[in-house]
């Protein structure tokens, strides 16, 4: 009989060894697996156990809850305002108080036909005739009496503005006839002229009628629609 073939006893004992090292090292993984979701499975039931136990604890202090009855109202959510540019609003506020300037020269402008008028260059003379006959009908008023300059300065600045954003074609401005100012002088007469002859937004003036006011107002026509437009309807 042939013992070529026959492993020897080292290799036996080598291959024995391997194995027994395989099988330690698959036991020790198990092990570790096990301890891990067994730290996982106390985790859940600890976070579980910790809402139940604040669920409860809620219940006791609102006590029992009702479900409200149908009334078959229906609720309608209110739109919310727009928030308001107040910063926009403080700057064009301060570029329109600085740019109507109280000395501007507006004498040399103003017409001297019936009374005293204003026009801008490119507009006809119909459009101070039309303002005068009352084509344009009046739409809003601002009466400045018993106001300081700046005061009035500042209201009628917000006036011109609010009424273009409104759509506004023809206002009157009553600055009174003076007869209350030192001198009995009309101070808010004439820086009113100057004010309106600086701003944009309008495009003529004229003294109002004796029925509107007299010496003592001004209708002014006013830009529709973007500022800087001169079209006129």
């Amino acid at each position: 009989m042939s013992h070529a073939n026959k492993p020897s006893a080292n290799t036996t004992l080598r291959d024995f060894a391997d194995l027994k090292r395989a099988l330690n090292k698959a036991a020790k993984e198990a092990a570790a697996r096990a301890e891990q979701e067994q730290a996982e499975r106390v985790k859940r039931e600890a976070a579980q156990r910790a809402q139940e136990a604040e669920s409860a604890l809620f219940k006791r202090a609102v006590g029992e809850v009702h479900t409200l009855p149908d009334t078959g109202r229906v609720t309608h959510t209110s739109a919310r305002p727009k928030p308001v540019p107040a910063s926009r609003q403080m700057d064009e506020k301060a570029v329109l108080q600085e740019s109507l300037s109280d000395e501007f020269d507006v004498e040399s402008l103003l017409e001297t036909d019936e009374s005293l008028s204003w026009r801008r260059p490119e507009l006809g003379l119909d459009v101070v005739r039309k303002l005068r006959r009352g084509v344009w009908a009046l739409q809003a008023e601002l009466d400045l009496h018993g106001m300081r300059t700046d005061e009035a300065r500042e209201q009628t600045s917000a006036f011109l503005r609010e009424a273009q954003l409104k759509g506004l074609r023809c206002v009157r401005i009553v600055h009174g006839k003076g007869l209350g100012s030192p001198g009995r002088q009309p101070v808010l007469k004439d820086k009113v002229k100057r004010w309106l002859v600086q701003s944009d937004r309008v495009l003529a003036f004229v003294q109002a009628r004796a029925d509107e006011g007299g010496v003592g107002a001004l209708v002014v026509l006013l830009q529709t629609g973007k500022t800087g437009s001169s079209a006129i309807g």
